[in-house]
């Protein structure tokens, strides 16, 4: 039976992921993070027979107690500091957990395996973020980064650390460059779920209107099911190497309005959507959308869920 580490087994990612191994035949740990974690239940609800372990990616001992108990034969670093509009009110945090964290996990496998890192094949969740102020459009693996936030900044550190311990160790380690992906299962702070609960709440009379930022922005939005699968066979290919996923469509925060409010038969939302300069980010990234085609060629991936089918599934 293989047996995976998954960080940020508690986040939207984690939970798809350890559903997907789980039914593969993997034994899957789960790393969790303080006492008395609230998402404790759903994890075990969602992933059964997982195994959880304490720990946290600002602290190397715990991450090699964790290799060193779970033994695994994959690790999923998904762990982050995730919210890219939080980044800018805790850069430091960002930056120890979303990007030093991946070196530290990277040092627990170095240091557990005696500097042998052949053994475990290392999947590090990098960002679409990376890309920020877009060299080129569409984006692929070969672009140019700039980074615009605190987060895209941390994820591109990680990034190259990843292919740091690649080229020096030998390591199996591998970068998914993952586009937007949302779910249900998404954090009520993301602009995707803000819209499609805010639009839920709207249409049962809960809520009276939305308060947004910027509207203009364009993503590359894709379901968070489909894209764990693309990790899972990054890691079972004979080599490590980087792969953009995504849908390689863009739909700006309008569209997203038009699909969410279009579900609950609500044609003209601009009385009820109102805009806020708070909600702006301080350096904006205006339009993201990927190339992936080396992850359709290579991995055979593809995209099954489309944008409409998952806005009507969120809302």
């Amino acid at each position: 039976m293989p047996r995976a580490l998954i960080t940020g087994i508690t986040g939207q990612d984690g939970l798809y992921l350890g559903e997907l191994l789980t039914a593969k035949g993997y034994e899957v740990f789960g790393l969790v993070r303080g006492q008395s974690n609230p998402k404790v239940a759903v994890v075990e609800r969602v992933v059964p027979g997982v195994v959880l372990l304490e720990g946290d990616l600002t602290d190397l001992s715990s991450l090699i107690g964790a290799v060193e108990i779970s033994q695994p034969d994959e690790v999923y670093n998904l762990g982050a500091i995730s919210f890219v509009g939080l980044s800018w009110k805790q850069a430091e945090l960002t930056g120890e957990t979303t990007g030093m964290g991946v070196l530290r996990l990277l040092e627990a496998l170095r240091i557990a395996g005696g500097n042998d890192m052949s053994r475990v094949r290392f999947y590090q969740a990098s960002s679409s973020e990376m890309f920020g102020k877009v060299r080129e459009t569409p984006q692929r693996e070969t672009t140019p980064f700039h980074p615009r936030s605190p987060y895209g900044v941390a994820k591109t550190f990680g990034h190259y650390l990843t292919v740091n311990y690649r080229e020096s160790y030998g390591a199996f380690a591998c970068s998914g460059l993952l586009f937007n992906h949302e779910s249900p299962r998404r954090g009520i702070e993301f602009v995707t779920r803000k819209v499609t609960r805010a639009v839920a709440r709207i249409s049962l009379g809960l809520q009276d209107s939305l308060t947004l930022g910027n509207l203009e922005s364009r993503r590359d939005w894709g379901f968070a099911g489909d894209y764990v699968e693309a990790m899972w066979l990054m890691l079972q290919q004979e080599s490590p190497d980087d792969y953009v996923v995504a849908t390689g469509k863009t739909h700006s925060i309008r569209e997203l309005l038009d699909a969410a409010f279009g579900r609950v038969g609500i044609a003209d939302w601009s009385g009820l959507v109102r805009q806020d300069p708070r909600f702006f980010r301080p350096a904006e990234v205006d339009v993201l959308v990927g190339d992936a085609s080396k992850a359709r060629e290579v991995l055979g991936w593809q995209p099954r869920v489309a944008f409409e089918e998952l806005v009507a599934m969120m809302v």
